[in-house]
């Protein structure tokens, strides 16, 4: 594909460091990876994702999604993901580039596009699909790209141009595949938006219990209704998102608060310190201190949400 080998290329001018690389543009970011990772546990906000050399799978759950340059990745909630770059080395590092997603132009473009039910992925839905989803890279898109990141080797450019760009590219995405879940992201009282304040209630007070009962009040849906529509978009019930959420900012403290693991898990809500090894265990694969040295060891590349 020609508008993946011209990113690749001029990612290859602008990043050469391995790392996230934030970027004059709001919102930008560009991604580099001489090696493959270890699989990294993290947040991954709403975003696109494109690839334009290497590969790379994201589990979801039980799901794993595997893709590279001729695919694109969507994020539409804030969800706790395993990202691992497969495929990437000296000669031809993994690049990829990272643009969140904005609600507010998303919903200023919809206001001012015509709704067509036989968009592609759009079809009259109203459920809360997946808030994750891989599909093929059209031309027209990775163009729109294209023209957003050349925008780095021209700074004075940035103001006027890198919106229209970025408008472009949302523009190509609400008339592609993930037409339906973009434009559930602008809609305030779509099935995904009340999930999206449930999950922002759990996100503010993720070291606190709660009742399934109140958490369907803040999203203004019956319990039953949010366990069916939360764990379609998540892949998890809102119990097991929290205590992914716990464990990963528990990580986070031992690691870089340098705080002992029974001090760690009584901050993120664990009573049990034997309860939070047992937890912590099941979802990275060893006890907190073991775990910790390997990564200290390891400098491993945060890139989850890349």
């Amino acid at each position: 594909m020609r508008q993946a080998d011209e990113l690749a290329a001029l990612l290859g001018r602008l990043v050469t460091l391995d790392g996230v690389h934030q970027t004059a543009i709001p919102r930008l970011a560009l991604i580099r990876s001489s090696q493959p990772t270890e699989p990294m546990h993290g947040l991954h906000l709403p975003a696109l994702c494109i690839i334009v050399q290497g590969r790379k799978q994201v589990m979801l759950g039980e799901q794993i999604y595997l893709y590279d340059r001729t695919h694109y990745l969507v994020v539409s909630v804030d969800l706790p993901i395993i990202g691992q770059v497969v495929e990437a080395s000296t000669e031809e590092p993994y690049f990829s580039v990272r643009l969140d997603l904005d609600p507010v132009q998303l919903s200023a473009l919809m206001l001012e596009s015509k709704p067509n039910a036989t968009k592609p992925g759009e079809g009259g839905h109203t459920g809360a699909g997946p808030g994750l989803a891989v599909n093929p890279a059209a031309p027209e898109l990775l163009d729109a790209m294209l023209r957003l990141v050349r925008l780095l080797e021209t700074p004075h450019d940035i103001a006027v141009l890198a919106p229209l760009a970025e408008r472009e590219i949302l523009y190509r995405l609400m008339n592609g595949e993930q037409a339906a879940r973009l434009r559930q992201i602008a809609t305030a009282e779509s099935k995904l938006q009340q999930v999206n304040r449930a999950i922002g209630w759990i996100r503010r007070n993720y070291d606190k219990t709660f009742s399934i009962e109140a958490l369907a009040s803040e999203a203004s849906m019956s319990p039953s209704a949010l366990h069916q529509h939360f764990k379609a978009v998540t892949a998890m019930s809102p119990l097991q998102y929290q205590k992914q959420l716990r464990l990963q900012e528990a990580r986070r403290l031992i690691l870089g608060a340098a705080l002992d693991a029974a001090s760690a898990g009584f901050r993120v809500g664990y009573e049990s310190p034997s309860q939070f090894s047992r937890e912590y265990r099941r979802l990275f694969g060893a006890p907190p201190l073991r775990d910790v040295a390997r990564l200290r060891g390891a400098s491993a590349l945060e890139m989850v949400g890349a």
